[in-house]
């Protein structure tokens, strides 16, 4: 659906924009099931969102959208009421982290990651090689883990923390109002190594694990 078309309420024929409520009427609204998070959420429909203003809306919605609210309502209210507030939650859980923010838009523009989360990114291959053979030596010598995994750890994070900054950027520009075949491109690449330093992370903190269980 596109998240522009109009939607008639049920209640009192008005037609607007999908929106959780009537803004005529101010009836609950039930939406289709391809409308967009930014529309749910009331936001512009734009990868770079203002957090803060995101959990406030959020929280003004559920409010609004609560079940209890609605007990003694129509069917169509009771529906929607339900409908909604699973997808307002996952709206917000999807728009307030940034990564799964750019998956989604990512996926927005007929994209999508795929496959490519389970190969190692390019600009991450010397790292990876390095994380490993690390690892090999942790494992080695026991005596020198504790230190070796932390100074491991941080490594990555660092890395990870600047791929998560690229991301960002990246968003941003197409806040801007960019649009081109190299900002994809390079949001899916973003997109790709954030997955797999995530990936690499949680092996780190495994490896941490078994050394201290060990």
């Amino acid at each position: 659906m596109d998240h522009s078309a109009s939607v008639r309420c049920w209640r009192c024929d008005d037609a607007h924009p999908a929106a959780l409520f009537c803004p005529r009427c101010q009836a609950i609204q039930q939406l289709p099931p391809q409308v967009d998070y930014f529309t749910v959420m009331g936001f512009p429909r734009t990868p770079v969102v203002d957090e803060a203003a995101l959990t406030a809306r959020y929280y003004e919605l559920s409010r609004r959208l609560h079940p209890d609210l609605y007990q003694t309502g129509t069917t169509e209210e009771k529906e929607a009421s339900l409908q909604n507030t699973a997808l307002l939650n996952r709206a917000y859980r999807t728009l307030r982290d940034l990564v799964q923010r750019g998956q989604y838009w990512l996926e927005l523009q007929g994209e999508q990651i795929g496959r490519e989360n389970n190969r190692v990114p390019p600009a991450l291959a010397a790292l990876v090689f390095e994380v490993q053979e690390k690892l090999a030596e942790a494992r080695e010598n026991r005596t020198t883990a504790d230190a070796e995994l932390a100074a491991i750890r941080a490594e990555v994070h660092a890395q990870f923390e600047q791929s998560r900054t690229t991301l960002a950027n990246n968003l941003t520009q197409w806040s801007d109002g960019n649009d081109t075949p190299a900002l994809l491109q390079q949001l899916k690449s973003c997109l790709s190594e954030v997955a797999y330093l995530r990936t690499l992370l949680r092996d780190v903190d495994k490896e941490n694990e078994a050394s201290w269980n060990g």
